[in-house]
């Protein structure tokens, strides 16, 4: 087997952080090796065969050797120091050395390590499909004495896991007050080439890209749809766009939403199912934490600007169950001038 290339640390990064980045790495790896094996030798039947409800959302048969896989890094993690980590499926876990050396449970989060955020599989219906890629979403942050809110995470992963037909997968590992690293590598872990600074362009267009608003929930698409054309339609009368060069896409997973964005591919997507159940005093199934915290790290340090539907900076306490809207731009030119028309469009809807 090919010995793995050791990775250069991201630009910005502190030395705790340097220290846990290759475990977070390995983590990823672990995760994306226990999902393939189950995908190549299953079929989607027995993928998509429903589990039941974890403590975030619905539990998937491909979702168990992605759960499995943490909870096996987990123990190996604790036997060295204490850490907390969250999951989809189990929330918070707090674990550390026993007396003899063996992982304990801890009480809480005030042990002294580092907190990590964690969706295994981020895009569970795509890859059960083998249509898309998932990715997992992680975010790690430094010791603390409570739960953690984004504000508080400093470290960014958005790690795919690809499609049966593969032959590589891409990663992005961001820092908060650094830079967001693209790394690509070969099935069998060897990078294909040099690990490099992702940052988006400058370009502040209103038309020939994709502009997306997410519509996974079937009970709001009509009030999204009304939205979204609304937005356009602003775009037209106001700022001369083109109605023929806007392109849509509704990739089920909000990790590889921001993926594309950090990357250029969209040029704005929007989820806003949280915002609009809230305002219709109505339940659907919305965005987590766990889903994006560690994307939006990422999307953020390589330039994106990616904010609460109002505008205002995006926050909100890393756990299993607070519901989450989003939009994230190219960049802060893009924001600037585009967002005024969607908070227009969306004071319309009150």
């Amino acid at each position: 087997m090919a010995q793995k290339r050791r990775l250069a640390p991201v630009n910005g990064t502190t030395q705790l952080e340097d220290t846990w980045l290759p475990h977070l790495r390995e983590l990823c790896d672990d995760i994306r090796s226990a999902v393939s094996r189950v995908v190549a030798s299953s079929q989607p039947a027995e993928l998509s065969r429903i589990l039941g409800q974890g403590a975030g959302d619905i539990s998937f048969g491909i979702d168990a050797p992605a759960e499995l896989a943490a909870a096996a890094w987990l123990e190996t993690r604790a036997r060295t120091g204490p850490l907390s980590l969250l999951t989809e499926e189990r929330g918070w876990q707090h674990r550390g050395p026993g007396p003899s050396g063996e992982p304990v449970e801890l009480a809480d989060f005030d042990h002294g390590g580092p907190r990590i955020c964690l969706d295994p599989l981020d895009g569970t219906r795509n890859l059960m499909m083998d249509l898309r890629s998932a990715f997992t979403v992680l975010a790690w942050a430094a010791p603390g004495s409570g739960q953690p809110r984004l504000a508080d995470a400093s470290l960014g992963l958005v790690s795919e896991i690809p499609t049966g037909n593969s032959q590589s997968y891409s990663r992005l590992v961001g820092q908060r007050r650094g830079a967001c690293q693209l790394e690509t590598f070969a099935l069998s872990g060897q990078p294909l080439c040099a690990a490099s600074d992702l940052r988006v362009d400058d370009c502040v267009s209103v038309d020939n890209g994709y502009f997306c608003f997410f519509r996974f929930s079937p009970a709001l698409r009509p009030a999204i749809a009304t939205l979204e054309a609304a937005f356009f339609a602003r775009l037209v009368a106001l700022e001369g766009a083109r109605p023929d060069s806007w392109y849509d896409d509704q990739y089920c997973s909000n990790g590889a939403q921001l993926f594309l964005t950090a990357r250029g591919t969209y040029r704005m997507v929007a989820d806003l199912r949280a915002h609009l159940a809230a305002r219709a005093g109505s339940e659907t199934v919305t965005a987590k934490p766990y889903d994006l915290a560690g994307a939006v790290i990422c999307a953020q340090a390589a330039g994106c600007s990616v904010t609460a539907p109002n505008g205002t900076p995006l926050d909100f306490p890393l756990d299993a169950t607070t519901p989450v809207s989003f939009v994230a731009w190219a960049n802060s030119a893009s924001a600037d001038r585009l967002a005024p028309h969607l908070l227009a469009c969306l004071a319309d809807v009150d």
